[in-house]
């Protein structure tokens, strides 16, 4: 019979991501209500000494699969792995992160376990033992809730930021286990060569916990520099729509919507942003949506917590000098 709550872990070179607390924190409320174990699964080459610490946020286990060719993510050989831990272990439900990784990782997974699988969910509840999701549809104008039924496991993926993290439990023990399972190197069709960091080392868009964003209203890539300031100096993250990205003045990393990123911050400064259905699925869940545009009539206003009808270049210079004031 299918027990237990798993999550899978992500990190990048070696340090865990944020999602991987929030899976943690959201399997540990799930699991109580079930009255059964979280176990995070943590994959990587010599990651076991970060296992710790996701059971100081929650995770009563951490089966830990350390191998070279784990050492970056592959869907081949990630797949390859849990897989074989989940037939093996049987859990009853599977959490992973609605990340670029987490959605590819999720898919594969579900179609090699013969599972169900909901992506991109922002609260989860429970019917007896069943997982019941909730999901945006029709680009975020309408929610869906989904249940699963003679589904196991179970699998879902969280859109990061959005579950409320528990506070680390310093005294909290975890009962660390070493995986059991095996990689075929004929089955690996991919290899990553090496990672190419962009400039500016800033928080990643989907865990930024302030976004500062811009549109056509930019009217040129030299203009950010004013974006730039102002996500500086309140430590934020700076976004883009598709259409200043299509136009080349910033990179599709940086690009917030539908066909971009995903985002749930709790500030999202959307300047120069007319709101086109496809950006506001991008960003609408986040916490407080301030929107800096001189079309009064813009849709974005009609998502905005608050709006300033004005031009951006008049508005965010003085809010940038505000804010220093205040500082």
């Amino acid at each position: 019979m299918a027990q237990g709550i798993w999550i899978v872990a992500e990190h990048r070179e070696g340090e865990l991501r944020k999602i991987s607390f929030e899976l943690v924190s959201e399997g540990r409320r799930l699991a109580d209500k079930m009255g059964q174990p979280v176990s995070a699964i943590l994959l990587g080459s010599n990651i076991k000494e970060k296992a710790s610490m996701l059971g100081k946020y929650g995770a009563d286990k951490v089966i830990v699969a350390d191998d070279s060719r784990l050492a970056t993510y592959t869907t081949d050989a990630y797949v390859s792995v849990i897989a074989q831990l989940a037939q093996v272990n049987e859990p009853a439900i599977i959490l992973l992160g609605a990340s670029v990784q987490g959605k590819d990782l999720s898919g594969r997974l579900a179609a090699r376990l013969g599972a169900g699988m909901a992506q991109d969910c922002v609260a989860f509840s429970l019917d007896n033992s069943n997982l019941v999701a909730k999901r945006p549809i029709y680009a975020g104008k309408a929610y869906a809730t989904v249940t699963f039924k003679d589904s196991s496991p179970q699998i879902a993926t969280a859109r990061p930021n959005v579950f409320e993290l528990n506070e680390p439990d310093e005294s909290r023990s975890v009962e660390v286990i070493d995986a059991e399972f095996s990689l075929d190197d004929s089955q690996l069709k991919t290899n990553v060569i090496e990672f190419i960091q962009e400039a500016g080392g800033k928080v990643d868009l989907t865990e930024a916990e302030r976004i500062v964003s811009g549109g056509r209203g930019m009217k040129g890539p030299e203009n950010y520099n004013i974006l730039e300031a102002l996500a500086d100096l309140i430590d934020a993250t700076v976004g883009a729509s598709r259409s200043a990205v299509d136009a080349g003045w910033r990179p599709h990393s940086d690009q917030v919507g539908q066909t971009g990123k995903v985002v749930s911050p709790n500030l999202y400064i959307a300047c120069g942003i007319s709101g086109a259905i496809q950006h506001l699925a991008g960003m609408s869940t986040s916490k407080y949506i301030v929107a800096i545009n001189k079309d009064p009539d813009a849709p974005i206003f009609q998502k905005a917590d608050y709006g300033v009808v004005g031009d951006l270049f008049d508005i965010v210079p003085a809010l940038t000098e505000e804010i220093k004031k205040i500082l």
